[in-house]
């Protein structure tokens, strides 16, 4: 078993059982891309067994703070199956569902979605990469499926050394998908859509938006960066519940075609044909300048945007887009209106990101109350030791 030897004082993070450790805090060793190295502080004191990585800043990730738990196929096997049980505790109220939140289910790099039938995984770190044929076994045996699609293609890997990689690695059958979210049905490719297909992380978030439109009965609403269009279906299903469809108007904007195409045939498919909607293809930017231009204004907007900052070293150039379309929000938020914006960036903390959202709204000349705050659904879940799991920020914003 090869040996990482860290530093003086470098060893109270994994004491913490914070699952990283950076490329500065080794003193000494290394290891093949994935293989599974002993971590012992500057006094030889053993620490945990993790997977090590040439190639990344983090040059090793926890498997166990156990000195005598094997590193194995058992070992798998009961992680997968204690993440697949732990999704039980929660009514997600979908059967699209995150089974495996890498390090939160103490699987760093492994990220796996349920869509129904088929489960869709991401391998983005080397340590899951070289276990990828047992974990994939170990899915299929906890889940009972037969259907299991890579989509190892994120960025991340880069950063780990690897290549991008998609395609069926257990079974076969259709990439193109549908799922039941609450009341709602949604389609999704899991060939071909962001992340694993879909962004369930904001299931919750839908819903409560649902909600608020059947309670404040908006007549305008604006969704940012829609994709295919789940906060404008859940924006009808609210408006529709409350007997406010009627005269109500919704506009969504993405900058991509093919996942507007779905917004608008997700409307169709839950009964909202001749709801007035609106779809643009444009740059979200550029279209809320010239909304403020024409003088429109919009009783509840979304701002839904991509992930601006990756890691830390992007969070002030991240920051100041985050501003920017925050303050173009506001100035195009009627009074009373409410803003439900967010950030998936991990770069960019809670506390940043209401300085970034408090900025935005002095520098349009909107106060505003805070009435709640966001994140992401049960199953994507936070752990004590791993702060950094708060990848996604909401924010409920009223404007006074």
């Amino acid at each position: 078993m090869k040996l990482l030897r860290l530093r003086p004082g470098k060893e109270r993070s994994l004491q913490r059982r914070h699952p990283w450790v950076f490329e500065s805090a080794i003193a000494k060793g290394g290891g093949d891309a994935g293989e599974t190295v002993r971590i012992e502080s500057d006094e030889g004191k053993f620490l945990a067994w993790a997977a090590f990585s040439p190639h990344s800043k983090i040059r090793a990730r926890a498997w166990s703070f156990d000195e005598k738990q094997r590193i194995d196929a058992a070992f798998f096997a009961a992680r997968v199956q204690s993440a697949v049980a732990a999704r039980q505790l929660f009514d997600l109220q979908s059967d699209g569902v995150r089974l495996v939140h890498g390090e939160a289910d103490g699987l760093p790099g492994l990220i796996v979605d349920r869509y129904g039938d088929t489960l869709v995984a991401q391998f983005l770190s080397v340590g899951v990469e070289r276990w990828k044929s047992v974990l994939a076994d170990a899915l299929l045996a906890a889940t009972g499926l037969a259907k299991l699609y890579e989509r190892s293609d994120a960025s991340g890997r880069e950063r780990e050394g690897l290549k991008p990689e998609a395609g069926w690695l257990r079974g076969s059958g259709p990439t193109e998908l549908a799922i039941r979210e609450h009341d709602w049905q949604l389609t999704l490719d899991i060939a071909s859509g962001h992340k694993t297909g879909f962004y369930l992380d904001q299931r919750d978030s839908r819903r409560r938006f649902a909600e608020l439109a059947a309670h404040r009965r908006f007549r305008r609403v604006l969704n940012c960066f829609c994709y295919t269009g789940g906060f404008t279906v859940a924006a009808l299903a609210g408006l529709k519940a409350a007997g406010a469809l009627e005269g109500a108007e919704l506009v969504s904007i993405d900058s991509s075609l093919p996942a507007l195409e779905r917004a608008r045939a997700h409307v169709a498919l839950n009964g909202f044909e001749g709801a007035n909607c609106e779809f643009l293809d444009a740059d979200v930017n550029a279209a809320l300048r010239r909304f403020i231009e024409e003088g429109r204004v919009f009783d509840a907007i979304v701002l839904d945007p991509p992930k601006f900052a990756p890691t830390v070293a992007h969070a002030e150039r991240a920051a100041r887009a985050y501003k920017d379309i925050n303050r173009l929000a506001f100035k195009l938020l009627a009074p009373g209106g409410v803003l439900l914006t967010f950030s998936c960036s991990g770069g960019i903390g809670a506390d940043l990101f209401h300085k970034i959202v408090a900025g935005a709204g002095i520098d349009a000349g909107v106060d505003g109350y805070i009435s709640e705050r966001l994140g992401a659904a049960p199953d994507h879940p936070m752990t004590i030791e791993f702060p950094e799991g708060e990848y996604l920020k909401g924010l409920v914003v009223v404007r006074k």
